[in-house]
């Protein structure tokens, strides 16, 4: 694997250029089993981009390359943020809070590992729960909140670090529709006020168009890339988005580019 950034000489992306570039990855896991071919993707800055793909297909893996967390077996990787560093923040599917700290804790942690004190943290920390709608609950412990109210804390928690790439491993499969849409819309306004760029998993067809810019449909394993679908509207998404006639049309697409394997 060849990575670049920007201040890696010879290779580094252009500023007009996309935030992040994957050319050819790929990933095998011991004993063969292949995850990932042929991927080839740009994500621009400032796109909501969707992963929609059946389960096993290599979304989560491929989310986690971009991280930094896992490495490629082949293919090169250019940024202009750097994998594993503060300038990405990454909200799994399961909240992961620590249920012996509070909420203010649990969003300091990032800060604290750090090196960052507690005094000098606090207001980062304050204002990264009140975006989240938390304000009032710094005291709080996990086991005093919600499915969804979890899910915020963990938001705040990547929040705090003030990230350029936001990564999401479909983080509100396990939430209730109400809830869920909800916080599809704080999560729209929230990567809005940030200006974040956000990769988002989900295997919900309903959830990429809604929230997405783009969705990337992947194939079953070995994930690949079939089809790129721009979504397109104006305005602040919302219930007139969601019963329009263009959304319903967008879903159709998406559930038979899915269905068909992106042939």
């Amino acid at each position: 694997m060849v990575l670049s950034e920007d201040s890696a000489p010879g290779g580094a992306l252009a500023p007009h250029s996309p935030l992040i570039r994957l050319l050819g990855v790929e990933k095998r896991f011991r004993g063969g089993v292949a995850a990932l071919a042929g991927i080839d993707l740009d994500i621009a800055e400032g796109e909501f981009l969707s992963l929609l793909g059946p389960s096993g297909c290599g979304k989560t893996t491929l989310l986690r390359i971009i991280a930094g967390l896992a490495r490629p077996s082949a293919g090169r990787i250019e940024a202009r943020v750097k994998p594993g560093g503060s300038g990405i923040g990454f909200v799994f599917q399961e909240p992961t809070l620590m249920p012996w700290a509070s909420v203010f804790d649990n969003v300091f942690l990032p800060l604290k590992l750090a090196g960052m004190s507690r005094a000098a943290a606090a207001a980062a920390v304050q204002g990264a729960i009140e975006r989240v709608g938390l304000g009032g609950f710094e005291r709080a412990y996990p086991r005093a909140l919600s499915g969804g109210m979890k899910m915020r804390v963990s938001i705040a928690r990547a929040l705090v670090t003030a990230p350029r790439l936001l990564l999401m491993d479909e983080p509100f499969a396990a939430l209730d529709e109400i809830t869920r849409f909800k916080l599809n819309d704080d999560l729209l306004a929230l990567a809005a006020e940030q200006r974040w760029t956000v990769v988002f998993v989900t295997h919900s067809v309903f959830e990429s168009v809604y929230l997405s810019t783009r969705i990337a449909v992947m194939s079953a394993r070995p994930g690949r890339i079939t089809r790129m679908i721009a979504v397109e509207s104006e305005g602040v998404r919302g219930v007139a988005f969601r019963t329009s006639p263009e959304y319903g049309a967008l879903c159709r697409l998406a559930s038979t580019v899915l269905a068909e394997g992106g042939a």
